[in-house]
């Protein structure tokens, strides 16, 4: 008879309470070295919670945990850290002014007398980056200059450098290119060969069927279960997440032919600026397009020059049927003449995380649509407020809630409620389902359709290209910081967008 698998940790009726709201209620779990277990659930469920418990980051209001059999009761971090559990979280803990190979090493930086030996520095994090297959990123660089799937990467090789027993991935692939993720797979596997135990939390139910052993479902702050991940179905999935059956209906597929003589929301004229060159395209009344591309392609770079948060160096954007070539200098200016930005990392850009769902959701709209001779119309701004909760299925206890408190998910749903209050023409989305579970990425998919049926333009910049693939009308593709191709209809492949995001690489190689 064969030994059963070591539990490296098992947490028992965790709780967690912030005030009067209860936002754990049990939180039980056993993880065993060596094996994957996925950790399931909508936004608001309690997972991001259940994890920051077992990493010392937040304290448990009740509860018992133990790491291999001895009582576990961490005080931070560093405690977590003291027994082998490093956690990834979805918001970045990067300092963004030090160099790559200083966040990397920040706790055990090699010195000698109080001076950091610079060489044992770079070469220690050189390793640790060429472990992930990361040998593209310079040791020297200063990590806000970085993409934000870098920046992911950067998170993930400081964890796998230190010995880690237990290592927590809270959406680790969102941000992350295909090539990438399956990297980070890779180097999974070989955790699980040397017993590590890993708790893995994603949106991506695909990835979760593919890499994970087991998947322990949280609904509402409570755990409904543990499975074999073999044994379930995706649809199986999200009914163990919701609580609803599955509806077992055919996809349809974003097969939506358009006027191309229709009138025009957006066009861009060989806008350049920083990495982004030459860059034309555009987008009708009504079109969802879709920008593919590798991390670090210019996808999120030629969004900022749209709308006027980085600096064109040259170029024109034309918007509607105003033939006057624009080029916007802040985004203010952008706002002003119609357009609305959900950004890539909503608590660095898109959220004042101290104020409340009311303050955050009318903000962009305040002068144009709540306010009158330099004075808050609050009903007209509460019921607004309102609205948007309801409609968006915000869940929160109020809008006076500050917006900081609530689920990634729920956060992001608030930086669209605001810019649909703008009444925008265009709408530039940057990875607009980061981090959002199935139902809520499905009422975001539905409010897109929504928008392109009342003739607004829409552009998806997005890393998953199933989601492109559900949501658009054309996929453009950047390369190297040139937009390279354009596809629709049945063009519109894995493959045929892949060698496009290659091509201006290996173009620049040939060329060297």
């Amino acid at each position: 008879m064969s030994a059963c698998p070591a539990s490296l940790l098992k947490t028992t009726g965790l709780t967690k309470k912030y005030g009067e709201a209860l936002v754990l209620r049990d939180g039980s779990i056993e993880v065993q070295a060596g094996e994957v277990h996925a950790l399931l659930g909508g936004n608001g469920a309690g997972k991001s919670t259940l994890v920051r418990i077992i990493a010392g980051l937040v304290h448990p209001t009740s509860g018992q945990m133990e790491v291999n059999g001895q009582a576990y009761q961490p005080k931070s971090k560093r405690d977590a850290e003291s027994v082998g559990i490093e956690i990834v979280q979805q918001e970045f803990n990067l300092i963004s002014t030090l160099s790559v190979a200083e966040n990397l090493l920040l706790t055990r930086l090699p010195a000698m007398g109080g001076v950091i030996r610079q060489k044992g520095l770079h070469r220690q994090a050189r390793e640790a980056l060429d472990r992930l297959g990361l040998h593209e990123i310079p040791t020297d660089a200063i990590v806000e200059t970085l993409g934000v799937g870098q920046q992911q990467m950067i998170e993930i090789a400081a964890a796998l450098y230190r010995q880690c027993r237990l290592l927590i991935l809270d959406e680790p692939t969102a941000a992350l290119s295909h090539a990438e993720s399956e990297s980070l797979f890779s180097w999974l596997d070989k955790l699980r060969a040397e017993g590590v135990g890993i708790i893995y939390i994603s949106h991506r139910l695909d990835e979760i069927s593919r890499i994970s052993d087991r998947i322990s479902f949280l609904r509402d702050g409570m755990m409904i279960g543990t499975y074999q991940a073999a044994e379930l179905t995706t649809d199986e999935m999200v009914e163990l997440m919701t609580g609803d059956h599955p509806h077992h209906e055919p996809r349809e597929q974003s097969c939506t032919v358009h006027d191309r003589t229709a009138d025009y929301a957006l066009r861009v004229d060989k806008l350049s600026g920083g990495m982004v060159d030459d860059v034309s395209l555009d987008v009708h009344q009504g079109e969802r397009l879709g920008i593919a591309g590798l991390v670090g392609s210019g996808r999120t770079e030629l969004l900022r020059l749209i709308f006027g948060a980085d600096h064109a160096s040259s170029g024109a954007i034309y918007l509607s049927d105003d033939p006057t070539p624009k080029r916007f200098s802040h985004p203010r200016e952008a706002v002003a003449a119609g357009l609305a930005m959900v950004t890539e990392d909503r608590k660095k850009n898109g959220l004042l995380l101290p104020q409340s769902i009311r303050v955050n959701t009318t903000l962009a709209a305040m002068v144009k649509r709540f306010s009158q001779s330099g004075l808050i119309r609050f009903p007209a701004e509460n019921e607004a407020a309102e609205q948007f909760c309801q409609s968006m299925e915000i869940r929160c206890t109020d809008i006076e809630q500050a917006t900081g408190t609530l689920s990634g998910g729920n956060q992001q749903k608030v930086v669209i409620a605001r810019w649909l209050a703008t009444d925008a023409s265009v709408f530039l989305f940057d990875e607009p389902t980061r981090g959002i579970d199935v139902p809520a990425r499905k009422r975001i998919y539905q409010l897109m359709e929504t928008l392109a049926a009342q003739g607004k333009g829409i552009v998806i910049v997005s890393s998953d290209l199933e989601e492109l693939f559900e949501t658009c009308d054309r996929i453009a593709v950047m390369s190297n910081g040139k937009l390279v191709k354009t596809l629709q209809g049945t063009d519109m492949t894995h493959d045929a967008i892949m060698q496009a995001a290659f091509s201006g690489y290996l173009q620049q190689e040939a060329q060297a």
